[in-house]
């Protein structure tokens, strides 16, 4: 999902399930695809346009969590002189839906799948994003095909890309991939993924980018209904494979730059007054963190494992507000860079997923040939940015209502205990209002104090509402 975070529910009570679907009344989400969008997509799954290319020859391979079905991306890496060729191929959506068409029309509606806990609510019909138009293991597919070739301390030297029937030999999970890598049997692919994933991470911190490692939620339902709230720490080969993906959106932006034509995901820098206030925050948690030490290495030093360093891993999640798209046929904008990244990034490795990626991917094939970019590309591409924020927004929406409902869970059985926590933020009209992030949990939630809220202190506060129905959680501090 879009912010990173993952809640995953297990055997959910019926008070679960009937303020999760709440939410989605409320928020008035897309449910079931209409009849007519979904047979659009068999008929499309049944006559796709396929290209000439064939490089079935490569053996590709997807790493994705478990149960995944919507396969974008599958990759295969390979020795190149004194460095590497990262082939990355990104499914194909283009060639299963066409301008105009139902599902077509459908996608600009969604914008983007939304997830929940445990469920999510597609952009395409599972006859494509499923299916057809899955990079599925053992099925020839066609496939937006990326060819990168970086140099021994991680550099990108060229970067081409180009239509291609593909086929994945292997589907795999992060955790069997990791244990693979543990325990010294991984293939060849592997074992490169973690050479060019650890370089990758060495330019990301040369150049000041961040990739914030947020744990998932995983929350279990007791059978007399309390909840249990656990965090699984990302294993390494999820940061290694996320570090492709950014290779490859670095490198379509570098396309769309020099084509002066593009779509580019951008962040402003994080606000001065923000770092200022984490300062106090890690000052609260216990964390150390030197004056010299900049806010993007002080994240790259926190261990997720440990509850107070979760606890800054959620407050930091403030300074990456703000993200948005930009659209451009001729100059390019000067406000383009991504902040986080510290660098020109595109979406592009994720079309299942996200509607922008494939304009933009339709984009750098263009670029990539030497010919000119499509027009129903061109003529979408101005309002594209407003389509794709209206879309984050109501995925935003829905990711907060979902933590409030699993929150309010987690705690209803705990109304009137105290916890420690720290306070992260006050609100400027009134100082006796803000958050405070328990440190035991990682959970946000609101709290009051009968004078002002001490920002980036530790406190104890006291759990004074839970309800669940109505998606509440506030603390008091005393």
């Amino acid at each position: 999902m879009p912010s990173n975070l993952v809640v995953r529910v297990g055997d959910s009570s019926d008070a679960l399930r009937d303020a999760l679907a709440e939410v989605e009344r409320e928020l008035e989400l897309p449910g079931e695809f209409p009849v007519e969008v979904q047979q659009a997509a068999e008929l499309a799954a049944a006559a796709p346009t396929l290209p000439e290319l064939d490089r079935t020859d490569i053996e590709l391979l997807t790493i994705d969590p478990e149960g995944s079905m919507d396969l974008d991306q599958a990759l295969h890496l390979e020795r190149h002189g004194d460095g590497y060729l990262v082939h990355y191929a990104i499914a194909d959506v283009a060639a299963f839906v066409r301008p105009g068409d139902a599902v077509d029309l459908e996608a600009h509606a969604r914008g983007e799948t939304l997830y929940g806990a445990g469920s999510r609510i597609p952009l395409h019909p599972p006859a494509l994003s499923e299916g057809a138009a899955s990079l599925l293991p053992d099925q020839t597919r066609p496939a937006v095909l990326w060819s990168i070739t970086i140099d021994g301390a991680g550099t990108t030297t060229n970067a081409a890309v180009e239509r291609a029937m593909v086929r994945s030999r292997e589907r795999m999970t992060y955790d069997g991939a990791q244990a693979a890598l543990d325990a010294g049997t991984a293939g060849e692919v592997l074992q490169l993924l973690r050479e060019v994933g650890q370089l990758r991470e060495q330019q990301e911190g040369a150049r000041g980018g961040i990739s914030l490692p947020l744990p998932e939620q995983e929350v279990d339902v007791a059978d007399e209904g309390t909840f249990h709230l656990e965090f699984r720490r990302q294993v390494p080969v999820e940061l290694w494979n996320a570090q492709i993906s950014l290779l490859t959106g670095m490198a379509a932006a570098g396309l769309m730059i020099a084509g002066e034509v593009g779509l580019l995901r951008t962040l402003p820098p994080a606000d001065p007054r923000d770092v200022a206030r984490l300062r106090r925050v890690a000052k609260g948690l216990g964390i150390e963190w030197p004056e010299s030490t900049t806010y993007d290495a002080l994240i790259r030093s926190l261990d997720t494992g440990q509850p107070s360093h979760q606890a800054m891993v959620v407050a930091c999640t403030r300074l990456l507000r703000g993200s948005g798209y930009v659209a451009f046929d001729g100059e390019v904008p000067t406000e383009h860079e991504h902040a986080a990244i510290a660098a020109p990034y595109a979406h592009v490795t994720a079309p299942l997923r996200r509607l922008g990626d494939r304009y933009a991917l339709e984009v750098c094939l263009a670029l990539s040939a030497g010919r000119s970019v499509p027009e129903w590309v061109l003529a979408a591409l101005p309002d594209l940015p407003k389509t794709l924020e209206e879309s984050a927004r109501r995925a935003g929406s829905y990711e907060r209502a979902v933590l409030d409902v699993i929150e309010a869970g987690l705690l209803a059985d705990r109304v009137g205990e105290e916890f420690a926590g720290v306070i992260t933020s006050v609100r400027e009209d009134d100082p006796r209002k803000g958050v405070v992030v328990l440190s035991e949990i990682g959970v946000e939630a609101p709290v009051t104090g009968d004078r002002d809220l001490p920002v980036g202190t530790e406190v104890r506060v006291r759990l004074e509402t839970a309800d669940l129905a109505a998606r509440k959680v506030a603390f008091r501090l005393g």
